[in-house]
């Protein structure tokens, strides 16, 4: 009787969870309606929104085929970022950013060490072997965030029910410029949706124009 008991509470304690558990919807174009690639969308608590935690998460960035690859990482604040050499050649990874100043030389086959990012900014990564190759590391405080796909699109579980203001980045956005935000409001019915419209500059992969991408 008394494990019924647990399991009935821990149920209930489960459902009670997922009802304040919402959904937001995420679209990004350009001016011209094209879809958005590999833009950063997060939520930052407003009014009746509780902070949410996370534990520190280490990702990775593989090079292949002298390509960063993802091209666009989004972590939280405390995460770690660990570069892979996946190609036959060597590579020399690097930023001069204000946020993480490193250099990591990579063999085929070699990982970096864990690099930990403890606060908000963006990171732009090269290599010093390789001009054409470009990345980026966006890290936000706030919990709830994701990356957009080829279609422009992204989804954010789990959110909790409340007011956000959402935030959007790309690296393509011009130097300087107040990042869009948008209010959104969540619940447990129906699912937040948030239209960004993003005037982008060229893309640099290729170019290797390090004067304006932040290197």
């Amino acid at each position: 009787m008394q494990r019924l008991l647990i399991a009935t509470a821990t149920l209930l304690s489960l459902a009670a969870g997922s009802v304040h558990a919402g959904r937001v919807a995420v679209e990004v174009v350009d001016v011209e309606g094209r879809p958005v690639r590999d833009a950063v969308v997060s939520l930052e608590p407003a009014g009746g929104a509780a902070p949410k935690t996370y534990a520190p998460t280490t990702h990775y960035v593989d090079q292949k085929n002298e390509t960063f690859i993802p091209y666009v990482t989004a972590l939280h604040a405390g995460d770690s970022v660990v570069f892979r050499n996946s190609d036959g050649t060597r590579h020399q990874v690097y930023s001069f950013s204000g946020l993480a100043k490193f250099e990591y030389v990579l063999s085929p086959g070699e990982s970096s060490p864990p690099l930990v990012l403890p606060r908000a900014g963006n990171v732009a990564v090269g290599c010093n072997i390789h001009d054409m190759m470009i990345a980026y590391l966006y890290v936000t405080k706030d919990a709830d965030l994701a990356v957009t796909d080829a279609k422009g699109r992204a989804t954010l579980d789990g959110v909790g029910a409340g007011s956000y203001r959402a935030h959007a980045w790309h690296p393509q956005l011009r130097p300087g410029i107040v990042l869009p935000v948008q209010g959104v409001s969540v619940d447990e019915s129906t699912p937040g949706t948030v239209t960004f419209t993003l005037a982008l500059l060229p893309d640099p992969r290729g170019t290797a124009d390090r004067e304006h991408i932040g290197y």
